[in-house]
């Protein structure tokens, strides 16, 4: 079920951004000789090698690809010394692939790809460190997908990272488990940081600022793994995520490409998603929602599949502090229009938190009854602005209420700490 709102008003929707980390244009232009050696390190890599990529400007026409090696190193003088650029890459998606056990990349910036910066797969140990990945036309509907791209992984770092201008996530872990994202930096990217399909993700440390939406936590129908559960997000800043999407809707996959339906100004947007534990976190200007509590059925895709479920459930929010700033919330979203037409504290007026009302009439007959196991904490909650909505009945019949009670609970999950190095 779709709610397509028919009142439209043609405001901004969030700002654009050429920002860049640095100017690596100014860094010296590698011959051809050293770019041809790292290639070759690449390529002829064996267990336990350390590849060492000096400073300067590697502008590659080809891939980077380390297959199925263990114990292997690969690091570059720093973020600001060392840049792999793909701008040229003739063939091939992603600028870097990963594919092995116990890998680890540091201390470089990756620029340019066509499509995914650097991506791990079937990886066991995979650690990316003091990365920079971005594109440097700002953003743009063509750049790649994912900045940093693990899939289909176990024991997975991602630490004092940057990823910026994605045209879907920047730090983006599918189908993955025991999973570290922290101290890091995503901004200018359609969706800053997202955990999905995955089990035990720790989020935390991180700025996520300048984002279409900051922090995602989804679990969407029809991939290799059915479902994810177990994240925990703490202690990061969730910061002014007003982007514009640029995300572009996918119509040949099932799944749409969710990013493309996120309203600007998004902090935290949990989806299906399942056990997920959200505190300690500074969710401020975020103009349309702080964080937004949603099933599946919200984005009108088919909402079936085996072994998945597409309510959120196990949701514990506590000890987040909110700021609402001074701003309309958007209107170039459907999600967005819902919030901004039907917010329960009036028209036009950003929310705190939202649930979007939608159970598993198995659990219970009885939203009030909180059968979903959705449980608000939240210091001075009766101050914040909650809405829960009732959508079963379509766009004609949407009714909103501000009542927070049947979600004000401790929540009895304890998610452990992780233990990836």
């Amino acid at each position: 079920m779709k709610f397509i709102l028919l009142i439209i008003i043609p405001l901004g929707c969030g700002s654009r951004s050429n920002e860049r980390t640095f100017d690596s244009s100014k860094l010296p232009r590698v011959g051809q000789e050293e770019i041809e050696k790292v290639i070759e390190d690449f390529i002829l890599a064996e267990d336990g090698d350390v590849i060492e990529i000096p400073s300067g400007f590697y502008a590659f026409k080809t891939q980077l690809i380390l297959d199925n090696k263990k114990n292997v190193t690969i690091k570059g003088a720093g973020i600001e010394e060392t840049v792999l650029s793909f701008k040229n890459l003739s063939s091939g998606g992603e600028g870097v692939k990963l594919v092995g056990e116990n890998i680890l990349i540091e201390n470089l910036s990756i620029e340019d790809a066509p499509g995914d910066g650097i991506k791990s797969q079937h990886c066991d140990g995979i650690t990316f460190r003091k990365i920079n990945v971005t594109w440097t036309h700002g953003d743009k509907s063509k750049n790649g997908t994912y900045a940093i791209y693990p899939v289909q992984c176990k024991n997975v770092v991602v630490d004092e990272c940057i990823a910026s201008h994605s045209r879907d996530a920047g730090i983006y872990v599918g189908q993955s488990e025991n999973i570290i994202v922290k101290n890091s930096l995503a901004f200018g990217n359609v969706a800053g940081i997202e955990i999905e399909n995955s089990d035990n993700a720790e989020v935390f440390g991180n700025t996520v600022r300048d984002n279409t939406g900051g922090i995602l936590v989804f679990n969407l129908p029809g991939l290799p793994k059915s479902e994810g559960k177990g994240t925990k997000v703490y202690d990061n800043k969730i910061i002014h995520n007003n982007h514009t999407n640029f995300a572009q809707p996918d119509h040949e996959s099932p799944n749409g490409n969710a990013v493309a339906l996120i309203p600007p100004g998004s902090g935290v947007i949990l989806l299906a998603a399942k056990e997920v534990e959200v505190y300690n976190n500074t969710i401020h200007n975020n103009k349309t929602v702080g964080v937004a509590i949603a099933s599946y059925q919200i984005t009108g895709f088919p909402a079936e599949a085996p072994n998945w479920s597409p309510y959120s459930s196990n949701i514990y929010l506590h000890n987040n502090t909110y700021k609402r700033p001074m701003a309309l919330p958007d209107l170039s979203k459907e999600l967005g229009q819902l919030i901004s037409m039907h917010g329960a504290h009036g028209k036009a007026k950003s929310q705190d938190i939202i649930y979007d009302g939608f159970f598993d009439s198995a659990k219970g007959d009885d939203i009030t009854g909180n059968p979903m196991n959705i449980c608000i904490d939240e210091p001075e909650i009766e101050n914040l602005h909650f809405t829960r909505f009732y959508l079963e009945e379509g766009e004609k019949n949407i009714q909103s209420f501000k009542e927070y009670a049947p979600f004000s609970c401790k929540s009895e999950i304890v998610l452990s700490d992780l233990h990836v190095q």
